[in-house]
């Protein structure tokens, strides 16, 4: 068949243009596709952070946060707020060591304002952290959130829950941020970061929040072990409760670590770390470990990508964050406030640390 020279034409400039378009993919691919290979490494840690009361210093009219203003009763001040913001960076620098964590989980920050603040405008804008973050039903207005390091980790999906009462209707609190992602471009991690409904109004009348809250991640936990064979699970935060309370123990069913591990199981590495010298947070004379940080049996059986240790996960009890306890002997965390007296302190919660290691 002969070809007549501007159908030639036509096709030449049809193959040119379909080079093209496939040279444009392939570059938008490897564009998107985040590159590991210079920031692959055989650690990845997780620090969780109830950083106390991170707000800003503008009332916002649909939470109750007229305190944390420059004319409330804390008389917050954009220089308080500044100095929180850098001691909160120096506990996350020093907390690992070496290198900084790749996911800072945190609690009790009001908005993505202040996180911006606190990754751009303090030491961690060296690592360019990005954010994960929503506003929350809760009542204060404040919310848990996520910074993450985006040469270690790469997110794949994120999620609020809700906490619903019997109505279905929204509980004003806190919400449980899910998220999905690759560690170092080797392993996926799901990991559940929680702040449970506070025993503030009493120990009793406050528990049925925390066990509602329990069964909501247990539920979403069972989801991703229908969902995938050995799903590598994390589960972090502020649970207001101890690893020996029912929340814990019945109905998360988060066990204590035993010589014989199941893959679909959930086990609670904080489960041991509360003696009376010891834990998160110190009420009067009585130390507490509300903080505490959950796996799945597959990352302590793992042999390969990704795996954890019982000794992998520890409390950051770095001297700059305790002060003595004058009152009650030993120490404490040292706050920003106790009472309304300003102290310039960091949070009254201690940070949680887990590492992950390259087992293969």
């Amino acid at each position: 068949m002969t070809i007549m020279p501007r159908t030639w034409v036509l096709l030449s400039e049809l193959k040119r243009k379909m080079r093209i378009r496939q040279f444009l993919i392939l570059l938008f691919l490897l564009i998107s596709i985040p590159s590991f290979s210079q920031q692959t490494t055989d650690e990845f840690s997780i620090l969780f952070y109830n950083v106390e009361n991170l707000f800003d210093t503008k009332d916002d009219r649909n939470s109750t946060d007229e305190e944390f203003t420059p004319n409330g009763d804390r008389h917050w001040t954009y220089k308080k707020l500044n100095t929180k913001l850098l001691n909160i960076s120096k506990v996350i620098l020093s907390s690992t060591g070496w290198k900084h964590p790749a996911i800072v989980a945190l609690s009790e920050v009001e908005n993505r304002e202040v996180l911006e603040l606190l990754t751009k405008r303090t030491a961690l804008k060296s690592v360019n952290y990005k954010i994960i973050h929503k506003e929350s039903p809760d009542h204060r207005g404040i919310d848990v959130a996520i910074l993450y390091d985006s040469n270690q980790f790469y997110p794949l999906l994120y999620k609020y829950y809700p906490l619903l009462n019997k109505e279905g209707v929204v509980e004003a609190t806190r919400e449980i941020l899910y998220v999905s992602g690759i560690t170092n471009g080797q392993d996926t991690i799901h990991l559940f970061v929680n702040h449970w409904p506070s025993r503030y109004s009493g120990l009793l009348e406050t528990r049925t929040g925390r066990n509602s809250a329990a069964k909501l991640l247990l539920q979403k936990v069972d989801d991703l072990f229908e969902r995938y064979t050995s799903p590598k699970i994390i589960i972090v935060g502020d649970f207001n409760d101890q690893p020996r309370d029912e929340s814990m123990l019945k109905f998360l069913k988060a066990n204590e670590v035993r010589e014989k591990l199941l893959n679909t199981e959930l086990y609670n590495l904080s489960f041991n770390w509360s003696n009376e010298k010891n834990g998160t947070l110190k009420y009067q004379m009585q130390w507490s470990v509300f903080d505490q940080i959950i796996i799945s049996g597959v990352l302590l059986n793992s042999t390969n990508g990704m795996g954890a240790k019982p000794e992998n996960a520890t409390i950051i009890n770095s001297p700059f964050l305790l002060e003595r306890d004058e009152r009650y002997g030993g120490l404490k965390p040292k706050r920003t406030f106790y009472g309304f007296t300003y102290k310039g302190g960091f949070s009254d919660h201690l940070p949680v640390l887990l590492k992950l290691n390259k087992v293969d």
